[in-house]
C-alpha cells in the first residue's frame, strides 16, 4: 500500500508535512550541494527583517540537557536581498512551498517588510515572527499582548494577499487568548510555538553563558509543551495551524499531528543533523504502516 503523506494547509497543498523551521536552515541554499530539498513539503527561510542585521553578540549558543540556548538575535541580510537573491535562487531548484519569516520591531516596520515579501513571486506563505525572545524592542513584545498581536496581524493584513500565518510565543499564560486575537485580526493560519526563554550560568565565570544573558531553549525538552499547546490552539481557533518545537523525528510529526497540526516545522534537530528533515520525511511512511495509517490528512486533530 502506497502510504499517502500530503496534506493542505491555508487553501495549499503541501507533498507532506515536514518544514524546517525559520532559523535552522538557513535559505535552503546552503544543503542544496548536499541533499534534493525537493523532498521537504516546504522551507521556512530565516528570519528576515526590513534591514539587514548582524545579530546579538557571541557567544550566542548554550547547550543544555535535552536541546539549547539560542540567542542569534535575527541576523540576516534584509528583505531586498531575500527578495531580490535569496528566493529567486532557491526557487530555481526547488518546487515545494517557500515560507518567509518575517520580523520587526514596530508595526509599521512588519508592515513594510511584508508588503515588500508579499510582491515576490516565489514565497507561498508569509509567516509573521511575533514570538522571537531574542531581541528587544520588538518580536517576542508583540506576542505576548493579544492586544498588540491582533494590532501587528491587522496592519500586516491590509499589505498582505498571499496567506498570512502568525508565529506565536509560548511565554504567556494564555496561548488561546493570543491565538483567537490574532485570527481575529485576519490571520489565515497560526505557527507554534517559539522557542521558551531560558538561561544558562557559567559556575566557574559565575556569568551568564551567553552575552544578551538569555536566550530561546529549543529541542526535545520542550516538546511535551509545544503539543499542548498546539492541541489548544487547535481546537480552539478554526484557522489551522503549523506545529512546532521539539520535532525530531517522525512519530513526533504524528503525534503534532493528532494534536491538530497541519503542518510540522523541525527545528534544532537541523542542527544536530542537517538531514533531519529528509530522514523524518523516508520514516514517516514506515511509522504509518506500523500504526495502520493510510493517509496523513486523516489523523489531524483526531487526539
Amino acid at each position: 500500500m502506497v502510504r499517502k503523506l500530503s496534506t493542505e494547509f491555508c487553501g495549499l497543498s503541501f507533498t507532506n508535512p515536514v518544514v524546517p523551521a525559520s532559523g535552522t536552515f538557513g535559505f535552503g541554499l546552503e544543503l542544496a550541494d548536499s541533499m534534493d530539498l525537493n523532498v521537504l513539503g516546504g522551507i521556512s527561510l530565516k528570519g528576515t527583517t526590513l534591514e539587514a542585521r548582524f545579530g546579538n553578540p557571541t557567544p550566542r549558543i548554550a547547550e543544555c540537557n535535552g536541546g539549547l540556548l539560542n540567542s542569534v538575535g535575527l541576523q540576516n541580510p534584509g528583505i531586498r536581498e531575500l527578495v531580490n537573491a535569496k528566493v529567486p535562487a532557491l526557487r530555481r531548484i526547488f518546487s515545494g512551498r517557500i515560507i518567509a519569516n518575517i520580523s520587526g520591531f514596530s508595526a509599521e516596520e512588519y508592515k513594510e517588510c511584508c508588503r515588500i515579501a508579499d510582491s515576490c513571486g516565489g514565497i507561498d506563505i508569509i509567516e509573521l515572527n511575533i514570538s522571537c525572545p531574542n531581541v528587544h524592542g520588538g518580536g517576542m513584545a508583540f506576542g505576548t499582548d493579544p492586544g498588540a498581536a491582533a494590532e501587528v496581524t491587522e496592519a500586516v493584513r491590509s499589505v498582505c494577499s498571499k496567506p498570512l500565518v502568525v508565529k506565536l510565543s509560548p511565554n504567556v499564560t494564555d496561548i488561546v487568548s493570543v491565538a483567537r486575537a490574532c485570527e481575529d485580526a485576519g490571520a489565515d493560519g497560526l505557527c507554534l510555538i517559539n522557542t521558551i526563554l531560558g538561561m544558562r550560568i557559567d559556575i566557574k565565570t559565575r556569568r551568564p553563558v551567553l552575552a544578551n544573558r538569555t536566550g530561546g531553549l529549543s529541542g526535545p525538552a520542550v516538546f511535551p509543551v509545544a503539543l499542548r499547546m498546539v492541541y489548544d490552539v487547535a481546537h480552539a481557533c478554526s484557522i489551522p495551524v503549523m506545529g512546532c518545537g521539539g520535532v525530531s523525528g517522525a512519530q513526533d510529526v504524528v503525534e503534532m499531528m493528532m494534536a491538530g497540526a497541519r503542518v510540522v516545522q523541525v527545528g534544532s534537530e537541523n542542527l544536530r543533523n542537517p538531514f533531519a528533515c529528509k530522514e523524518i520525511v523516508e520514516d514517516l511512511p514506515v511509522v504509518m504502516e506500523k500504526l495502520g495509517i493510510e493517509k496523513l490528512s486523516d489523523i489531524i486533530g483526531c487526539a
